[in-house]
C-alpha cells in the first residue's frame, strides 16, 4: 500500500467523522420508548405462535 492508499483511508476517516457529526441522535426518552415498542411486541407474538403451537399439537395428537 502505497502514500496514496494511507491518504485515502485518512480521507474515509475524516468524512465518516463529518458525516456522523451531522447525525441527529435519538433522546434518552426516544430510545426508551422504542426498546419499550419492541420488547411488547416481541412478548405479544411469542405468546402467540406459543399458542397456535399449542393449538396445532393437540390438533395433531387429536388426529394422529
Amino acid at each position: 500500500m502505497g502514500t496514496g492508499g494511507i491518504m485515502k483511508i485518512v480521507q474515509f476517516f475524516k468524512e465518516s467523522v463529518a458525516e456522523l457529526k451531522k447525525v441527529v441522535w435519538p433522546t434518552k426518552d426516544d430510545v426508551i420508548s422504542s426498546v419499550k415498542v419492541v420488547l411488547i411486541s416481541t412478548v405479544v407474538v411469542a405468546v402467540v405462535l406459543g399458542l397456535l403451537d399449542m393449538l396445532f399439537t393437540a390438533g395433531m395428537n387429536i388426529i394422529f
